[in-house]
């Protein structure tokens, strides 16, 4: 049977059909109508490109579709986003690119905006020589502000979760060899390429943020998200907020099969995509939410000083020289 290629079905036909993952007659028009009255947006832009950020061999389309969807609702909660609207999405397709990609692709959209909240409120189509999916999300701001420059120096250093699986699960899914000497359990690899390929987000921490904040004069906090890595989101934040960052290695949270050694360190700082948020809170604040919430994790504090990253443990600083994940 011959496969559906894009070509031979044609912008309209493709736009008819993306439209049953839409409510109805939301392809009628060029543009959305969203209702806004006395809110305030949260709008954020990210795009995959093919070979860059993805290709056939590490992800199939449907987690594919789904990461897209997480890596901005990522960036919108990071931005204290309550609820988000919806999506557009842009698409650039190779003549030849088969239509059950495309179709599996926006399942994957369509499967997280159930469960993270939004819908489909448009997009356009082109053709271009390699795939590139961009995405522009919609969300409302909630009571709390988080901004990467509104962390102060005595302010604890907080995390929702686990760093360096998604890394390990991106190397294991282009088969690339993470260690010679180190020989991974089966779950260890099962959890990473599910970080990798289905990344999750945590929809109750705004919610559990407002339900330990003794303060309620505090209407900003210093947060951003880890999808460059752990070390760029601490330094995104020290630098935004102009403080030194100190990092308590002994208490990092890691998987329980992880390895030691240098170079899982650097996975775990370096890696990328855990889209896990990274944020700073008042001494008495961060007590109660890590009581609250056994998925947050303390990882040190902020002072006064040159903005910058140290570790609590002066023979731990040599990690400092590895180089970030960078686009260009």
């Amino acid at each position: 049977m011959r496969k559906e290629l894009i070509k031979d079905i044609g912008e309209k036909e493709l736009i008819n059909r993306l439209g049953k993952f839409m409510p109805k007659n939301q392809t009628s028009d060029d543009c959305a109508l969203i209702k806004a009255i006395s809110k305030k947006l949260l709008i954020n832009n990210d795009s995959l490109v093919e070979n860059v950020h993805f290709n056939d061999f590490t992800i199939c389309p449907h987690d594919l579709g789904w990461k897209a969807v997480i890596s901005n609702i990522s960036d919108l909660l990071s931005s204290g986003s309550y609820k988000t609207v919806g999506i557009t999405i842009s698409l650039i397709l190779p003549a030849k690119t088969e239509w059950i990609w495309v179709e599996e692709l926006y399942k994957g959209i369509d499967k997280a905006l159930k469960k993270y909240g939004g819908i489909i409120l448009g997009g356009d189509c082109s053709l271009g020589n390699e795939k590139i999916i961009s995405i522009t999300a919609i969300g409302i701001q909630g009571e709390l502000e988080l901004q990467r420059s509104a962390c102060k120096p005595g302010e604890i250093i907080l995390t929702t979760g686990i760093h360096g699986l998604s890394k390990l699960g991106f190397m294991m899914q282009n088969k690339l060899n993470s260690d010679n000497d180190v020989a991974l359990n089966k779950r260890l690899i099962k959890k990473s390429i599910q970080h990798f390929c289905r990344p999750r987000l945590y929809p109750n921490f705004l919610k559990n943020l407002l339900k330990t904040r003794s303060n309620k004069k505090i209407k900003r906090i210093g947060c951003t998200d880890s999808s460059d890595g752990l070390f760029q989101a601490v330094e995104d934040l020290a630098v935004a907020s102009n403080c030194k960052a100190i990092i308590n290695y002994e208490i990092l949270p890691k998987y329980k099969d992880w390895p030691d050694g240098d170079k899982w360190d650097e996975y775990y700082f370096y890696g990328g995509e855990d889209y896990e948020l990274v944020f700073s809170l008042p001494k008495k604040w961060a007590k109660k939410l890590l009581k609250l919430d056994k998925n947050i994790y303390e990882i040190g504090y902020f002072s006064n000083g040159e903005p910058s990253i140290e570790f609590k443990d002066s023979n731990k600083n040599k990690l400092l020289k590895n180089t970030p994940f960078k686009h260009f």
